[in-house]
């Protein structure tokens, strides 16, 4: 098995809808880190797992400098965020996503 990691930096602001009163209700941003974590049995054509240009434009050019509210279809929380990095990568199996030093959130995709 081969493995990479490619890490990120997202500058991108949220606020969260949640059941109850929190700061984080306000819009506000973060310089979200995001560890990409991939694996591949075999390399491709070129070599790779995958190529880490791509990854990290096929992530930060669709989050950095935005509203996250604005392009995930989702409650964007760190938790969520991790997830929908996850599956825009056929190769990732994991997304560590931290959004500041004290808070990370990871997600790993089961084996099935």
């Amino acid at each position: 098995m081969y493995y990479i990691k490619k890490t990120l930096e997202v500058s991108a602001s949220h606020q969260l809808t949640l059941s109850y009163e929190s700061k984080c209700q306000q819009l506000h941003g973060h310089n979200w880190i995001i560890t990409i974590h991939c694996k591949s049995r075999e390399l491709n054509r070129d070599g790779m797992v995958a190529d880490f240009t791509q990854v990290k434009d096929l992530i930060r050019d669709r989050l950095d400098h935005a509203n996250l509210n604005d392009v995930l279809p989702f409650n964007p929380t760190a938790e969520n965020i991790a997830r929908w990095v996850c599956d825009q990568i056929p190769q990732a199996y994991r997304v560590d996503v931290v959004e500041s030093q004290n808070n990370q959130a990871s997600y790993e995709r089961d084996e099935d």
